[in-house]
């Protein structure tokens, strides 16, 4: 019997070292790019290898399904005299929800045959920034701006088709000054029931809910802040402990002090890394998925940079300027910026 335990012991000990990810060194990436004329694309969905879909700054919402070579775009579809500029979007089920920045915020559900305007909010201070479901397809959550003294958060309990605004009695105080940033629809992050979700401005700080959005905690971190273009753009979890921050000051791009840094506690506390050394600001960081949070992305107008520790430190792997991305497998991610989406492969 102890010897058949000896064996046992051993064996699960071999599997497990066997099993252990060990990440790669990339040095230089490809990315196949495709012009998308007059329009700014700050959010997409990544479906698959041959399948992504946006929306983009003159309302306009598309997709591809063939890896690019043709695509599908329906502009000012939304019958409105205000030409909604989007830079949030979301998928639920076969339902897509494209949300505006600015004064009338306009939320839309877009289905295969229809397109209906859900929710608007009408006020002078009103700017949302990124919008997610929840894993269980009925919750969702968007994020805007305070027009209050707390952050201004939507949420959807039915699955999209009613959304409702969170009174400030059940929300954090925000200090004056500090709000979020429209740069890449990755401010949030959902996991389980759980939502992060990243300031920027006066303070840096992280949201947290654990309930689908109806409580919240906030928590402080060392990312730079205190004006208005310097905090968090966007925020990652790997699973519920380990995750990453990224940003700095959109006015200062080539700076990287204080602008990256990991927490291993769900977000309670956070721990700079690679500080005063590349990347330098990024409005987007992505996990690169089944490398046990060991593979990062990060991309913005400064260029693409990876990371095969957990984000200790960078490899700049391109110039090419990018707002976001979104991977669909360890090798394949699609990305988005000005006029522009790239599919970047990783062979």
């Amino acid at each position: 019997m102890k010897r058949i335990s000896i064996l046992i012991c051993t064996f699960l000990l071999i599997n497990s070292c066997s099993s252990k990810y060990t990440p790669r060194n990339i040095e230089n990436i490809e990315i196949q790019e495709f012009k998308m004329d007059s329009t700014s694309i700050r959010a997409i969905i990544a479906i698959n290898k041959d399948c992504v879909y946006y929306a983009g700054s003159i309302g306009d919402f598309g997709f591809t399904t063939d890896a690019g070579k043709s695509w599908s775009v329906k502009n000012n579809v939304f019958k409105d005299s205000i030409i909604p500029h989007f830079r949030s979007l979301a998928k639920n089920g076969d339902n897509f929800f494209a949300l505006s920045i600015a004064n009338p915020a306009l939320l839309y559900k877009i289905s295969k045959n229809t397109t209906a305007l859900i929710y608007s909010e009408n006020h002078e201070k009103v700017f949302y920034d990124a919008i997610q479901f929840f894993d269980d397809g009925l919750h969702g959550i968007a994020v805007g701006d305070p027009t209050e003294d707390c952050a201004s958060i939507i949420l959807t309990s039915d699955g999209g088709n009613s959304w409702s605004k969170i009174s400030c009695v059940n929300l954090p105080k925000f200090a004056d000054g500090e709000a979020f940033f429209a740069a890449s629809n990755t401010n949030i992050k959902t996991l389980g029931s759980t939502a992060w979700i990243a300031s920027g401005g006066a303070k840096a700080r992280i949201l947290k809910s654990d309930d689908f959005g109806k409580t919240w905690q906030i928590f402080d971190t060392p990312i730079i802040q205190g004006n208005g273009p310097q905090g968090i753009y966007s925020i990652d979890f790997a699973d519920k402990n380990n995750g990453i921050i990224i940003g700095g000051d959109y006015s200062k791009p080539s700076e990287n002090k204080a602008n990256k840094a990991i927490t291993k506690d769900g977000g309670k506390t956070w721990t700079l890394v690679a500080n005063n050394q590349n990347p330098n600001y990024k409005s987007c960081v992505q996990y690169v998925p089944n490398t046990n949070g060991q593979e990062v992305f990060a991309v913005g107008k400064t260029g693409i940079s990876f990371s095969n520790d957990s984000g200790n430190t960078w490899k700049d792997v391109s110039k090419e300027s990018y707002y976001t991305i979104k991977f669909v497998d360890k090798n394949t991610a699609w990305l988005s910026g000005d006029q522009k989406i790239g599919k970047l492969v990783l062979k």
